[in-house]
């Protein structure tokens, strides 16, 4: 094997968080953070808005808005009372109600992160979750047939007491449902086996989806928060036929269907 921690021997790949999109990079990217990052990039730009994404709790975040002529993304909380805030936060339930805007600054701590490491090679990067899983995983086979390599990360989230990374469930769901939209009978033995069982976790957990993302540690956070409506919105699977793609930047919305 050439790099079995990248997993490069197989044309379809997956894994977990900044690390694992460093190793795992193909020349197709799929940042899978349904709760919440990805869920609102596919909001947004389904809304027709134009999405820059960028690190999380940066100084500079303000000047670099400005510099883009956007609105910052603010906190859940501060969403509601900050002037001039138009609503626009990382709630993907607040951005389909918000005033829309025509530009973005979407901080997170994960999801953007992963945008910007995987930016800096040059390849293609899209985002993906429930909400557009068919159309990103149609869209991520027709690149496979045309020879690129795809690697799905989910970008799982952080434990507060050191950083680290921790596994969420809705996340390992994200992928697997883009994942089995992508892997048809000619693409299975280009498949990892972290690919092949996530698209399996899916095929067995369709039917409880919703409420899986409403009662897993990450729904039951975000509803401890009074941010229900947010799991609910981001367990719609196929709502969306959009596939937000990474162009000089920013999201914008590529329609599939």
């Amino acid at each position: 094997m050439s790099d079995y921690f990248g997993q490069a021997d197989y044309a379809i790949r997956m894994d977990w968080g900044p690390e694992g999109a460093r190793r795992c990079a193909a020349e197709v990217n799929i940042i899978v953070d349904v709760l919440s990052f990805s869920t609102s990039v596919t909001v947004a730009t389904g809304r027709g808005m134009t999405v820059y994404p960028y690190r999380w709790k940066d100084d500079r975040a303000a000047d670099f808005a400005a510099d883009h002529d956007a609105v910052l993304a603010v906190g859940r909380l501060e969403a509601t009372t900050v002037p001039g805030g138009a609503g626009i936060s990382l709630s993907p339930a607040g951005l389909l109600a918000a005033t829309r805007v025509p530009r973005i600054v979407l901080p997170s701590p994960n999801g953007s992160t992963i945008s910007a490491i995987l930016a800096e090679n040059g390849d293609t990067v899209a985002a993906g979750c429930l909400r557009n899983a068919t159309a990103v995983g149609m869209w991520a086979a027709k690149q496979v047939d045309v020879g690129k390599s795809v690697a799905v990360i989910a970008a799982g989230e952080r434990w507060w007491e050191d950083g680290s990374l921790r596994p969420a469930l809705e996340d390992h769901l994200g992928a697997g449902a883009i994942l089995s939209a992508l892997i048809v009978p000619r693409h299975i033995r280009a498949c990892s086996p972290e690919a092949l069982a996530a698209a399996g976790l899916f095929a067995g957990s369709q039917e409880y989806l919703s409420a899986l993302l409403a009662d897993c540690v990450g729904g039951r956070e975000l509803a401890a928060m009074g941010f229900h409506e947010d799991v609910t919105v981001a367990a719609e699977l196929d709502a969306s036929p959009v596939v937000p793609t990474l162009i000089d930047g920013a999201f914008r919305s590529l329609r599939v269907v």
